[in-house]
Order: C-alpha cells, then structure tokens, then sequence
C-alpha cells in the first residue's frame, strides 16, 4: 500500500542473497495505485430510524461535518446511544493518508485479518467504564496503543460518562489536544497518534430524570453536583458541542420515518468536508476541529454584527478562552454546511447555543 518505493518481491531468502549479492536479479514490482472502499460501507443503523430529536440530529450532522467533540445529555432512553451509533453512518469516507496512519496502528496490534492491507471504515470505539487509564490511553510494561489510537481518525463513544474513573477522563486532555499521546517509561518514551472525535452521553443526575417534565428527580442537589463534578471543567471545555436530549414524546414515537435519512446527511458531510479539504490542503489537518488558534484567527473571523453577539454571549456566560475558540470553529463548520464563506450572524448564534451547558455545569 505505500507509495514512492522499489519493490523486489522473493519467494525465497536464498533469492535476497543472491540479489544483494549480485548474482540473480529480481524483477521490480510496481504496485497498483490503491483504492479505498469507494461505495459507503454498510450499516444496521440509520437515522431515518430515529424519531423526533431533529435538534440532536442537527448537532450531530455539524459534529460529524466538522469532526467536533459532542456531549449529550438526557434521561434513559431517550435514545443516546443509538444516535451515537448513528453518527458514524454519515462520517465522510477517509482518504488514504488517514486509512495508513489507522491502519499501522492496528498492524502493530495484531488486530487486521490475513491478507488485509487496510482497515475498511474509520473506527468506532466504545470502551466500558471500567476501562483502566492503559487501556484508554495506552501504556503497559511494553508501551502499546490505548483505544484512543484505535479511534485515531474515527469515533471514540464513552457512555455513562460520569461512571469513567475521573483520573482516567483527566488523561483524555492531551489527545483531545494535540492529536497524540506519548507514553514515557525509565527505558523508552513512544508517542502514538490520538485524533479521534470524542462523542460522550451520560445522564442528566444519578437517577438520570432532573429537569424531565414526566418523572420526578429524586435526587438531593449535593447528588446531583457530585454526579457532575467528575467531569472536570477542562475536560468540558475541550467538548466542542453539548446538547440535550430529551425524552422523546409518543406522537414522534408513533410517526413515519424521517424523510433525512443517514445517506441524505452523509452527501452533506462529504461536500462540507471537501471545502475543508481545499481550505487545509497544503496542512496535515483534515477538519475545522483540528485547527490551532493561529489559523482560527485566519479562517474564522466574524464580521462585526457576529463579532458583537459573540462578545455578548462570553460576557454574559462567563465562557472560557477556549470555548471563544470552540465556538469560532463551529460556526465555521456551519457556514461551511450552508456553502457560505463569510461567517455570519446566525451562524455564530447557533454554535454558542451549543456552549450553554457550561454554565450549568
């Protein structure tokens, strides 16, 4: 599968010899260009099966269009997981730079079949709470890579976010960060690729009803503010988009299915995903998420009527220099959706929409 090198296969060692050694050529090989799965890989789950939750479903087309970290928060059985199970049916599909760099993470794991020189589709992780902070991030007596690599260019699900161990969330920082993580022991230090897309579900208290307008929270508010103290505040910063989910009402239970279904918000995705692709095509950066402050201050400049509401908003929340930065790159992901490249007004109104559970946290 690699590109730009002289291959001289041989059947036998014997025949290496004989070729570094002068005596018996061997025929160069010059190996077909590769081609990734050109057709989107097929799925159980779609979101033309999801009934109401169009506001979700809004969320996670920008998420999945911008490559941004998504928190969502609602009671059992409001669907949760099955979106998040959704959103990799309208990922974009990966060019070949970023299936090589998966796929050598998982050679060195052991984890592709005989004869597979590429992993398929991008990763989707979901690892249980009991996870241990080597297996999230990677470590042992022999460094090897942790699920956060497994997910590099694909999707890290965690539910029941609260429940992770809080030490092994902090661990999540440098990831989410730079794209890596490097693990350091007394006779080695190795660095292993991590850009992954973060998407967390948890419930809203430990009885997961506060705020439902059916059931009671039976929860004390020492309850409640513990259960939410484990995700730290700059863990959540480093979530770029935080929605609520609701319980869905039967009137959207017992209704047809949408008409937007995954194939429909996959196009979308894709022709977003190519604007981005041109936008960073002399950079290793494939998404809007991805970018650093300095080319936020160069592709993500409001005009002066967004640039006031946006002031507004960070005085009013009280919202941390890194959520301005959030904020920028998803109303970004947003215009880049609408095919618009000033960045206006209602885009930034509704990425700040999706920063408003800071406070509340």
């Amino acid at each position: 599968m690699v590109q730009g090198i002289n291959i001289y296969p041989a059947e036998h060692l014997s025949q290496v010899v004989e070729f570094l050694n002068g005596r018996e050529p061997l025929a160069l090989l010059i190996p077909e260009t590769p081609e990734l799965l050109t057709p989107p890989p097929r799925y159980d789950d779609d979101f033309r099966e999801v009934r109401g939750q169009e506001p979700v479903k809004r969320a996670l087309l920008i998420a999945a269009a911008g490559s941004h970290n998504v928190l969502m928060v609602g009671p059992p059985g409001a669907g949760k997981t099955m979106l998040a199970r959704c959103l990799r049916t309208i990922l974009p599909p990966w060019s070949f730079e970023e299936a090589l760099e998966t796929s050598k993470i998982y050679s060195i794991m052991g984890r592709l079949r005989p004869g597979q020189a590429l992993v398929p589709r991008r990763p989707f992780r979901s690892p249980h709470h009991t996870i241990s902070d080597a297996g999230l991030i990677g470590g042992g007596t022999i460094p090897r890579p942790g699920e956060v690599s497994l997910a590099h260019h694909g999707v890290l699900f965690l539910d029941e976010l609260p429940e992770f161990r809080r030490s092994t969330l902090e661990v999540l920082r440098q990831p989410l960060e730079e794209g890596k993580v490097t693990i350091s022991r007394a006779a080695t230090s190795l660095t292993y690729p991590a850009r992954f897309m973060l998407v967390t579900a948890m419930n809203p208290c430990p009885c997961g009803f506060y705020g439902d307008v059916k059931r009671a929270c039976t929860c004390t508010p020492n309850q409640i503010n513990s259960y939410r103290s484990r995700i730290s505040g700059p863990l959540l910063d480093r979530i770029d988009i935080q929605i609520q989910v609701p319980a869905v009402p039967f009137k959207d239970l017992a209704a047809p299915e949408s008409s937007e279904g995954s194939k429909e918000l996959r196009v979308q995705v894709v022709t977003s995903r190519e604007v981005q692709t041109q936008r960073f095509h002399k950079t290793r950066i494939y998404a809007n998420a991805h970018m650093p402050p300095r080319m936020i201050k160069t592709h993500c400049v409001p005009g002066p009527e967004a640039q006031r509401l946006l002031e507004t908003a960070m005085e009013r929340l009280g919202l941390s220099a890194r959520a301005y930065h959030r904020i920028l790159k998803i109303a970004r992901t947003i215009a880049d959706l609408e095919g618009e490249g000033a960045i206006g007004p209602a885009h930034v109104a509704e990425a700040i929409q999706y920063r408003t559970m800071d406070r509340e946290f």
